[in-house]
């Protein structure tokens, strides 16, 4: 980790009034999250980027050349952090991914970009690590873990391992390891986890967890004796008693789909648990949520309606945040020292910035951004990750049955809201030698088509949670983790288009319905990211939303319940270019019996 260093000397002139401020605001109420105090009347003096003197009055620091903003009363928060969050999910570069948020109050992110290492290894995450450091906030990178999250299981388009894990450490802005997602690997003892892990604590680094499974037993005991440090696949509220009480940082994550701060919350407001081993996170956010819903912000609103004080959800989303990660010196709270990062607020119960501070800078005000951002260029071989050997047609979607009678199939499950599925067993009864989509059990066709290798193989499965009514398919190469194409559809005709059009486009989402292309998002960088701003990618996004719904979907977020159903790290049944996997057992099954 490379830290900003500043002269103490020049911060103790101005504090004491021998040297003008840059910046001071007057008369606010200081969120003051170290002590859990509310501080009436309240002025800031902001030098070089950094907090000089907060206190009852900083007319002492005002100078000729002196920025005075009056508060008139309002909150002063710290600048809010995302303790874990993958840029990619947002099908934002990191440069709009920042340019959105930090309307909301966010100043500090720890992304983890195992998305797009998870196409181009490596230096895919040198790419988003440069982007990082021309931000005008924090963002701070967790070197991936696990590509691919569970070898053997799947293929994705490149791999990590401990040698490019050390080489990573060495680099500034790399702030830890990324999610652990290979919990088997963690408790059985795999010599690639565990050697990836020793090189972070050698390097004196933070290791991010990742346990999927409902099970509190003996595998999460040996999980938590292997060093991950945090956890965000919790869901119930022992889910985080046993995070906390192992002494891991409970991430609760509020992002466009995952919400699990509802039920773990319950551990603190029925159990009673400190509240400094809880962190808030989006994980997720989809570009469309950061720009009508928000970011942390919505987060702390989230928190606060289910029944955490202010102070704590604000706690949750800055000092507990960057104390974890090692850089309460200099972020996290506002006191002297620390980067000048601040949030004005008028009302702590529905938190919504009127006016962000990022590094000393006034960066928002009255939701109008006001900093320079970087405008990045990203390589060719950046912008071509699909690759087939040929088109795709409806015989390549079709489901053979063994038999002419009716078979036992493996069906993934949706659950709405959470990151989980089902595994499903449900009858079904061939058709002309094939097994079909069954609109009236809400049984629909899955393909997973290799993208990264040329290979154009197509592997078969079946979903249930989509409720589509007519015709139609659904395709995405936002498919985590490996990121291969994944087609959800009623037949193959629409499924093949849906297909060859996305991987003419690039990559992306694509509705098709009645053989037409009803909705889009074109996602040319790695096939998970547009170059785009954010409100035009949203605008796409929502075509895609609508498309679904247009086909018969309900659910919220389907598009991001769709780029699920690949991730073979999470129960209960997953599906990728290898075969459908039993994420509770680790082995595959056959979808037909």
């Amino acid at each position: 980790m490379q830290l900003a260093y500043y002269s103490s000397k020049a911060l103790v002139d101005c504090a004491m009034g021998r040297t003008p401020a840059d910046l001071v605001i007057k008369d606010g109420r200081w969120v003051c999250v170290q002590t859990g105090e509310i501080v009436e009347h309240t002025d800031v003096a902001i030098l070089d980027g950094r907090f000089a003197y907060i206190g009852e009055d900083a007319s002492h620091t005002i100078g000729e050349g002196t920025s005075v903003i009056d508060a008139q009363g309002r909150y002063l928060v710290p600048g809010l952090l995302d303790g874990h969050m993958h840029v990619e999910s947002g099908m934002l570069t990191v440069s709009e991914f920042v340019r959105a948020v930090l309307p909301h109050g966010t100043t500090g992110m720890f992304i983890d970009p195992h998305e797009i290492a998870n196409v181009f290894g490596l230096r895919g995450v040198r790419l988003m690590v440069e982007e990082a450091r021309q931000q005008p906030i924090h963002v701070y990178v967790q070197m991936p873990s696990c590509v691919p999250s569970a070898p053997g299981f799947e293929t994705p388009g490149a791999t990590i391992g401990p040698a490019e894990v050390a080489e990573a450490m060495t680099w500034p802005g790399i702030i830890g390891l990324g999610e652990m997602m290979n919990f088997p690997g963690v408790y059985n003892g795999d010599d690639k986890v565990h050697s990836e892990m020793a090189v972070t604590r050698q390097s004196g680094k933070v290791i991010g967890g990742h346990f999927a499974s409902p099970e509190l037993g003996l595998h999460f005991h040996g999980y938590a004796a292997g060093g991950p440090q945090d956890d965000h696949e919790g869901t119930r509220k022992e889910d985080a008693l046993a995070r906390a009480r192992q002494g891991m940082r409970v991430m609760m994550r509020y992002g466009s789909g995952w919400k699990d701060v509802k039920e773990q919350v319950k551990a603190i407001l029925e159990d009673g648990l400190e509240t400094r081993l809880f962190s808030l996170c989006t994980d997720d956010s989809h570009s469309e949520t950061l720009i009508n819903e928000g970011h942390m912000d919505r987060a702390i609103r989230h928190a606060v309606s289910e029944g955490l004080t202010p102070m704590a959800a604000i706690q949750m989303a800055t000092i507990n945040t960057a104390e974890h990660f090692g850089l309460i010196r200099e972020m996290g709270m506002i006191a002297p020292g620390r980067h000048a990062d601040l949030v004005l607020v008028a009302d702590l119960n529905d938190f919504r910035a009127d006016l962000v501070i990022a590094r000393g800078e006034v960066a928002v005000e009255d939701g109008k951004l006001l900093t320079d951002h970087p405008q990045v260029r990203y390589p060719d071989w950046a912008l071509h990750s699909v690759h087939f050997p040929h088109m795709l047609t409806p015989d390549d979607f079709a489901i053979p049955a063994l038999r002419d009678f009716p078979h036992t199939a493996h069906v993934i499950g949706i659950i709405e809201h959470q990151a989980p599925t089902r595994h499903l067993l449900m009858t079904v009864i061939p058709q002309n030698g094939e097994i079909q989509a069954d609109m009236k059990r809400d049984v629909m066709k899955l393909a997973l088509i290799e993208r990264h290798h040329n290979t154009g193989k197509v592997q078969m499965g079946l979903v249930q949670g989509f409720g589509f009514k007519c015709p139609c398919a659904v395709a995405s190469t936002v498919a985590h983790d490996a990121h291969n194409m994944i087609v959800v559809g009623t037949d193959g005709e629409n499924m093949a288009i849906a297909a060859n059009h996305l991987a003419a486009m690039g990559g992306g989402q694509i509705v098709v319905k009645d053989g037409k292309v009803i909705g889009k998002v074109v996602l040319p960088i790695a096939g998970l990211m547009s170059d785009q701003p954010a409100a035009r990618v949203a605008e796409e996004a929502a075509t895609v939303l609508e498309g679904l719904k247009e086909c018969g979907c309900s659910l919220q977020n389907a598009n991001m319940q769709l780029s699920l159903l690949g991730l073979v790290v999470i129960p209960e049944l997953r599906i990728s270019d290898l075969g459908l996997v039993d994420t509770v057992k680790f082995d595959f099954v056959q979808l037909l019996e």
